[in-house]
């Protein structure tokens, strides 16, 4: 028995490229372009560099007791057998930003009792390192005695 040939099927490309193309720039003339989220407008929040000065103080005065204790602008702050300090660390990271963006450079005095553990002074110093503050004086504490 022998087969029956069957017709070869061909099949035309070029209409396919033609109907392809025809379908690519249909849908390029129809889609909506989508805006980059780089050109979209927003305001992110945080600190904005002023046009003008506005009061802000000149510098923290940062007091450490004989018992350890540290007052910061006559606020008592964290407890005396903490080293890390962060309620000091907290509030000297604002006043940086806040000076940063007034223009002002940020100032810390330093007063410490006669009495007082020197590795309190050196915690207080270590915040300061941490925070970025590099304007750090001392001062001597004032007995209130007549």
């Amino acid at each position: 028995m022998r087969r029956a040939e069957q017709p070869q099927i061909e099949m035309q490309i070029a209409p396919l490229i033609d109907v392809c193309f025809l379908l690519l720039f249909f849908y390029i003339l129809t889609s909506k372009p989508v805006q980059p989220e780089a050109d979209i407008g927003i305001s992110l929040p945080g600190t904005v560099a002023q046009d003008q000065t506005i009061e802000f103080p000149d510098e923290q005065r940062i007091e450490i007791l004989e018992t350890g204790a540290i007052v910061l602008n006559e606020e008592s702050l964290d407890r005396p057998e903490s080293p890390e300090l962060p309620k000091l660390r907290a509030i000297l990271a604002r006043y940086k930003q806040g000076s940063e963006a007034n223009k002002s450079s940020p100032m810390v005095t330093i007063a410490v009792d006669d009495h007082a553990k020197h590795q309190r002074i050196v915690d207080v110093l270590n915040v300061c390192a941490q925070v970025g503050l590099n304007h750090v004086t001392f001062a001597g504490v004032q007995n209130e005695t007549p």
